[in-house]
């Protein structure tokens, strides 16, 4: 073989190991896999969030396929085609949850039951309102790492503005005020019991009267009872018959209304008396508060409950900006 041939020869090989080198790049560039069987799923999301094509798709945390096309639909919908290994099967009533897999951004696609579905209501209005035509898996998207930072900003803020407003609001004057609101309440209390108790015995007293009184009514209906039917057996007139049962009549509603009478007088006495136990326990509980006692008596009392919650607010939020500055400080992940 000549020089120039084989220079012709060498020339041939490199460029056939080029193409060949270039077309395999290509394909594990596409995720392609040459001679394997594939089926696919036709998903439908309201957002995709950060997946891409090549997105892998885990089943029951096994990796069975890839995301293979993201296109718009004429409508407020994203279709998604989810490229899946042969054999693979799909979950009952099976829906697909685009989420962070990592810290780092990336994403995957959990193809899952519709009843181990997390309960979070927007992730199951997502998954209503994405159900479509037959042979469609509808989907949701949750939250990246990114959205939740911000909200847990926006939390730290709003705490931080609570305690200002904590601060501004209750201060030394504020507790002594209430401590001497407190205070009149109890001087109140006792007031009203002891305005109860002689309330109590006047009516009381009046009972008696009303039982004793009772009694001769009751004494006296059954003497007139008693004449009229004398006086029925020895006069036949019918006007005096008539006179009889009208008192008769009169001396029914008198015993009706003295039994009235009794029952008032039983259901004030037992009003009395609850009246009587709540006002003895409230007298308790003010003067525990009043004298420091339990843990509403220290949060009135004690002045150390504000300025502990001013440091733990301070602290909060120096720990948030220490994160959002350092996050690799409180997150390390080592890949193997």
């Amino acid at each position: 073989m000549s020089r120039t041939r084989r220079d012709d020869f060498v020339v041939g090989l490199v460029i056939l190991a080029s193409a060949i080198a270039i077309a395999s790049a290509s394909l594990w560039l596409k995720q392609a896999e040459i001679g394997r069987r594939r089926h696919h799923v036709d998903v439908r999301v309201r957002d995709v969030g950060g997946a891409q094509l090549g997105t892998p798709v885990v089943i029951r945390g096994v990796r069975a396929g890839r995301i293979a096309r993201m296109e718009l639909d004429e409508g407020a919908w994203v279709d998604v085609r989810l490229v899946l290994d042969d054999g693979v099967v799909l979950p009952r009533d099976p829906v697909v949850l685009l989420s962070e897999a990592s810290l780092f951004g990336e994403w995957q696609a959990t193809v899952l039951e519709r009843s181990a579905l997390p309960p979070d209501p927007d992730v199951r209005r997502q998954v209503a309102e994405a159900a479509g035509p037959s042979g469609v898996v509808p989907g949701a998207t949750l939250p990246g790492i990114a959205k939740l930072t911000t909200v847990a900003g926006q939390i730290a803020g709003n705490v931080a503005a609570v305690a200002d407003r904590v601060e501004v609001a209750f201060d030394d004057q504020a507790a002594r005020e209430l401590r001497s609101s407190i205070r009149n309440v109890a001087d109140l209390s006792a007031e009203l019991s002891t305005t109860v108790r002689a309330q109590s015995r006047d009516l009381t007293a009046v009972a008696h009267e009303l039982r004793a009184g009772a009694g001769s009514v009751r004494a006296a209906a059954g003497s007139v009872a008693h004449v009229a039917a004398r006086v029925d057996s020895s006069v036949t007139t019918g006007t005096l018959s008539h006179i009889v049962a009208d008192m008769a009549a009169a001396s029914s509603q008198l015993r009706l209304a003295t039994a009235r009478l009794e029952d008032m007088a039983l259901r004030l006495d037992q009003s009395q008396r609850h009246l009587d136990s709540f006002l003895a326990r409230s007298d308790s509980v003010m003067g525990k508060v009043n004298a420091g006692q339990g843990s509403m008596g220290l949060l009135v009392n004690d002045t150390s409950l504000y300025r502990n919650a001013d440091s733990l607010v301070l602290q909060l939020q120096q720990l948030v900006a220490d994160v959002k500055a350092n996050p690799r400080r409180y997150v390390n992940l080592k890949i193997f």
